[in-house]
């Protein structure tokens, strides 16, 4: 039996939000699939520790700090990843933030706060895939895997703010497809449902939080961030070389009803 190769040999992935929850999830499982991974969050320390936990497994993995709703530290974190690599591959836009644990309607969401989870969750996807094209366009294409959610195909009694910004990843995703398609460039969005994450804990808490979303799921469970950096594995991969503008839900069947 011939033996199997990793499935990222040979690939340089940046991974924004990937100092915790998913995005450490999806850095660890990249780098044991041979891939060198970049992470890219605002949380120094832990992200730091993420990349030790990685190079101690033998993999290879750099922490930098950024600041997704900044331009430039979009441009400073993607420089230094050709810098130390020599190329970029694979972009993961997985960094967001939830609306927290009280609903949020139209008419209740704050300005402020529609702008905060805006910025970080849409305008932080844009620039990302922005300064990643040109040097995916050099490496001879790429793959852009933008994590979006359930909550940007379905709507909900609240997190008004949520949807709106997760609707947009879903059709800058598809944007990005049919304009870079040519230049070997594959766009796909990925759309969880109720994840053990630390941005999903204040929620969780909450009084029967845990259990509706248990009951609402066909499934019955929470997923765990694995469930979900498997389907981004896939996607980063060559396996998936004929997928693109895709929406890959992974959500134990909530959105099946």
């Amino acid at each position: 039996m011939q033996e199997r190769r990793p499935r990222l040999e040979g690939k340089v992935a940046f991974i924004s939000g990937g100092a915790r929850g998913m995005g450490a999830c999806e850095g660890e499982l990249f780098a044991a699939e041979g891939a060198r991974v970049v992470l890219g969050d605002v949380l120094e320390e832990q992200g730091r520790a993420v990349e030790a936990r990685i190079r101690a497994a033998g993999g290879e993995a750099l922490f930098v700090k950024l600041d997704v709703t900044s331009e430039g530290s979009w441009r400073d974190a993607i420089a230094a990843t050709v810098s130390s690599y020599g190329r970029l591959d694979v972009l993961v836009n997985n960094a967001g933030i939830g609306s927290g644990p009280a609903p949020s309607t139209v008419e209740d969401t704050d300005g402020d706060r529609w702008d905060q989870i805006m910025d970080v969750n849409s305008t932080g996807v844009f620039l990302g895939t922005k300064y990643a094209i040109p040097e995916m366009r050099r490496a001879g294409g790429g793959s852009i895997i933008n994590i979006s959610s359930i909550f940007g195909l379905v709507g909900s009694p609240g997190s008004t703010p949520y949807h709106a910004s997760k609707g947009a990843v879903r059709l800058l995703t598809k944007a990005t497809t049919v304009q870079y398609a040519g230049d070997g460039i594959r766009a796909n969005s990925v759309h969880p449902g109720f994840v053990e994450t630390p941005m999903t804990e204040a929620q969780f808490r909450q009084p029967g939080g845990r259990q509706r979303r248990i009951d609402s799921t066909p499934l019955g469970r929470i997923g765990t961030p694995l469930d979900i950096a498997y389907g981004v594995l896939y996607l980063a991969s060559d396996e998936s070389s004929f997928v693109t503008g895709s929406e890959l839900v992974i959500d134990g069947g909530y959105t099946a009803q």
